[in-house]
């Protein structure tokens, strides 16, 4: 971390705003890597209800260079920038802002992230039935990611909010090519998903920190050969996790997923590439202490 008298005039900063934010391991793996490479930066966590004024306030603070968004902003956030990639644009969530000089640029690094934690597990995708359990702004980026660089045999999504379940599901119809199912999420829909599907992508807060004892999927639901990857990064091992090992099945923690995002936003804040093994061995200190 850097020392408080070497802060001056000079020095930009970087947040993850989110609500909650507390257990977030932005600042620890963020300034680790700014610590490395002998950067002038430093990186803050800021609890926000008020995303158009955090917005405001980054746009006038010239030395705010990057915001990290997080649940449950990244599809709000959107509506208070200057300029959104095309492809995020179109997936209609973004989780990180550059601010180039007083205007907000917003992009997307869950979806590329998601997708290099999948390829480095070696799991494949291509004609899979994937199980999407979520439809927020990590479940838009993550599923049209898949759907765009993969030929999946069918992708399938469940949620309890109708609205943002319906929005999704036609915006990946409009937008991808591949076969979509949508439905609301009760646990004769699981149920009757999880036969079928061959990876499940665990997109909700559930399993989180403070709630490290819940699991939106029951044991009995999992059936042989099956792949579980959870989002959840905090705990290391989510129940969710830890059950489907119990069961013998292969699983991608949300902490592969969290690294490889974190690395692509540490370089467009800095503009130099990131000390990834750093980055990794400070998520694995804080997740095991």
């Amino acid at each position: 971390m850097k020392n408080v008298r070497s802060i001056s005039c000079s020095t930009q900063f970087c947040a993850v705003i989110g609500n909650p934010v507390a257990h977030s391991l932005s600042p620890a793996i963020h300034n680790a890597a700014f610590e490395e490479l002998g950067l002038d930066f430093v990186y803050l966590a800021c609890r926000v209800e008020d995303v158009k004024n955090a917005l405001a306030g980054m746009r006038a603070l010239e030395s705010f260079r990057g915001m990290s968004v997080t649940i449950p902003h990244k599809i709000e956030a959107m509506q208070h920038l200057d300029e959104i990639a095309a492809v995020d644009r179109s997936i209609g969530s973004i989780n990180t802002v550059i601010n180039e000089q007083g205007k907000l640029v917003g992009l997307g690094t869950d979806g590329p992230g998601a997708l290099k934690a999948i390829a480095d597990a070696e799991v494949e995708i291509e004609g899979k039935n994937i199980l999407m359990l979520g439809g927020g702004g990590a479940s838009r980026a993550i599923s049209f990611t898949l759907a765009r660089n993969a030929q999946l045999g069918k992708l399938s999504i469940l949620d309890i909010d109708e609205n943002m379940l319906q929005e999704l599901t036609t915006d990946l119809k409009t937008g991808t090519d591949t076969f979509i199912q949508s439905e609301l999420l009760t646990e004769s829909s699981l149920a009757s998903k999880m036969e079928n599907a061959d990876v499940i992508i665990h997109c909700t807060p559930i399993g989180m920190h403070p709630n490290k004892d819940a699991s939106l999927i029951p044991a009995e639901f999992f059936r042989p050969e099956q792949v579980v990857f959870d989002i959840v990064y905090t705990p290391l091992e989510t129940k969710l996790l830890a059950e489907a090992k119990s069961r013998g099945l292969k699983v991608i923690s949300g902490v592969d997923m969290f690294i490889n995002q974190a690395v692509l936003q540490f370089e467009h804040f800095t503009g130099v590439d990131a000390p990834v093994e750093v980055m990794r061995r400070v998520v694995l200190e804080q997740l095991e202490s």
